[in-house]
């Protein structure tokens, strides 16, 4: 084995899956390749018919495998003259849930001849909200028998998770349920079929999809029980047999990289795969999360991510995505929360409303960042495509309040980017109401790197230091440092994620400091939010919201008055 060894780390993202080779020494990411998925609306296959529908075809997982590792290989070799023998372990992050139909040989049905036109045998993104009425059902029966099924996942049960999407495939096609023989994650599904696994019954399931999004806990015998999904159909509870009943952390090995494909790439040995997790999550390893560190992962959605040592008692948390033993890091509890929408809703401002191309956000943004709080006099909800945290409800939609006659573009472009910081504050504020104290927060993810506007009028509205991650590829750094971990120290890698991760996360530089100017009227700003936040989103809760646009003009006069 060569003295200077390296690890490979994949990231399946929403329209591309990008990979790097990291040093293993020091995190320094020495390659990296993307691929943009090719089937689809930027890798999306859409419905006309339903538009919360949103599915992905697996051969881009695939093709998109093979392209990656060619291209990191084969930059890092001209770049820095790194070979083949050199790569010691693979990790694998992914979205999810985005569950797959596959049959008793791993393959996905959609590339079986019976399937290959059917949408519903396609791979099911985290994205796909078609099955809200399912998950709506699997939250009143769980509150009525099995209320600790909800406990670990903030309550209520969501369209974007595993049982849902299926128990809707059921409904809609049962064709593609019967012919199904398992449903298995992406993030479990890719490092299985890199390495070779022709039986579904012999993957390693990943604790951190089965934890946060199947419902799975060792508290009650990992999945829901069968009487449980009975009353759900009971073509469901037959599936449980055909699921999985254990479930493995990331320190695990998935197994070795397949024959062919180390034949393939002039792999000199089979190389351990990581087993496989959600993108957040290995992008919160990546960024250096520990106690009382929360993690943004700031792109088209949010999802924050932090964690808490298992020896101190967590308490259940309303309306977060997760609370499981070993999703982040093995030895603590991982904590998930999020927004469904953040870059998605300026993306479908500047591209419906506006009617503009990508380029428009640089416009806006410059105009957008001569604005001041309260200049505007708008208010928005950020819930565009429902809301993910706290009130875990996709029958939510987006709300602009207080445009005029004279209201403009980059003021609204403005007001989009407060709501979704105003959601983040309330995400922050649950955390801490349940006791989980927040005293860091790190941010990455391509809006984090790339727009110090946005991250400004984060920090001001949160009122608190805005610190970017190292990295600009926090999630596929993450997957390397599990890479690096499955390989062991015999390996040339490491025996524990926190010594891995203590020597190759990446540390920032860059910090966005709170005005207290602006955190003072964002203050007031951030009042009027908590009043249509829990006017439209708190079933139970009423108030009067005539005040909402005079305080709204108030703020506004006051601006220009000081002007």
């Amino acid at each position: 084995m060569s003295e200077r060894n390296f690890s490979m780390g994949l990231d399946y993202g929403t329209n591309s899956v990008r990979g790097v080779v990291v040093d293993v020494t020091n995190g320094e990411e020495i390659a990296s390749a993307v691929f943009n998925y090719r089937h689809g609306d930027d890798g999306i296959i859409l419905d006309k018919s339903n538009v919360h529908v949103a599915r992905q075809s697996p051969e881009d997982y695939i093709e998109g495998f093979e392209y990656v590792v060619s291209h990191c290989l084969k930059a890092a070799n001209q770049f820095a003259n790194i070979t083949p023998d050199q790569i010691i372990g693979i990790g694998i992050d992914t979205t999810g849930s985005t569950p797959i139909p596959v049959n008793r040989e791993n393959i996905p049905l959609t590339m079986t001849p019976e399937f290959k036109d059917n949408i519903n045998a396609q791979a099911w993104l985290w994205k796909d909200h078609s099955s809200s009425k399912e998950a709506q059902t699997i939250t009143e029966v769980a509150q009525n028998i099995r209320p600790q099924y909800l406990s670990k996942c903030g309550g209520i049960y969501s369209s974007e998770w595993f049982f849902s999407k299926i128990w809707h495939c059921l409904n809609i096609d049962e064709d593609v349920f019967d012919a199904a023989y398992s449903w298995i994650e992406l993030a479990d599904f890719v490092p299985a079929y890199i390495c070779g696994i022709n039986d579904v019954r012999q993957v390693k399931r990943g604790i951190c999809s089965a934890g946060h999004k199947a419902m799975f806990n060792e508290q009650w015998g990992g999945l829901p029980d069968k009487e449980f999904l009975s009353k759900l159909h009971p073509k469901l509870a037959d599936l449980r047999d055909q699921l999985y009943d254990k479930a493995y952390t990331a320190d695990e090995a998935a197994g070795c990289l397949s024959d062919t494909y180390t034949s393939e790439f002039e792999f000199t040995h089979r190389i351990p795969v990581a087993v496989g997790a959600f993108d957040a999550h290995f992008g919160a390893v990546g960024a250096g999360v520990e106690k009382g560190v929360l993690v943004k992962i700031i792109g088209t959605s949010t999802c924050d991510i932090t964690v808490s040592p298992v020896e101190h008692k967590v308490d259940d948390i309303p309306g977060v995505c997760g609370i499981v033993n070993g999703s982040v890091l093995p030895g603590y509890f991982g904590i998930e929360a999020g927004q469904s929408a953040v870059g998605d809703i300026l993306n479908w401002f500047v591209e419906k409303i506006c009617a503009r191309d990508s380029g428009y956000h640089n416009v806006l943004t410059e105009k957008a960042s001569k604005l001041q709080p309260g200049e505007s006099g708008l208010l928005a909800l950020d819930w565009n495509n429902g809301n993910r945290t706290i009130l875990v409800d996709v029958e939510l939609s987006g709300l602009l309040v207080g445009q005029t006659l004279q209201t403009t573009q980059a003021e609204i472009y403005r007001a989009i980017i407060e709501s979704t910081a105003f959601g983040a504050l309330r995400i922050i504020e649950r955390f801490e109401e349940y006791g989980d104290e927040i005293l860091r927060v790190v941010n990455c993810g391509g809006i984090a790197n790339k727009n110090p506007m946005f991250m400004q009028i984060y920090a001001d509205v949160i009122g608190r230091p805005m610190e970017i991650a190292g990295s600009l590829e926090t999630c596929a750094l993450g997957s390397a440092i599990f890479g690096a971990v499955v390989a062991g120290s015999k390996g040339g890698g490491y025996d524990s994620v926190e010594e891995a991760q203590k020597n190759m996360f990446a540390k920032g530089k860059t910090i966005y400091y709170p005005s207290d100017k602006n955190h003072q009227i964002y203050r007031e700003l951030y009042g009027l939010y908590r009043s249509l936040h829990d006017t439209f989103g708190v079933k139970k809760y009423q108030e009067n919201l005539y005040h909402i646009m005079k305080e709204l003009l108030r703020i506004k006069k006051e601006y220009s008055e000081k002007i």
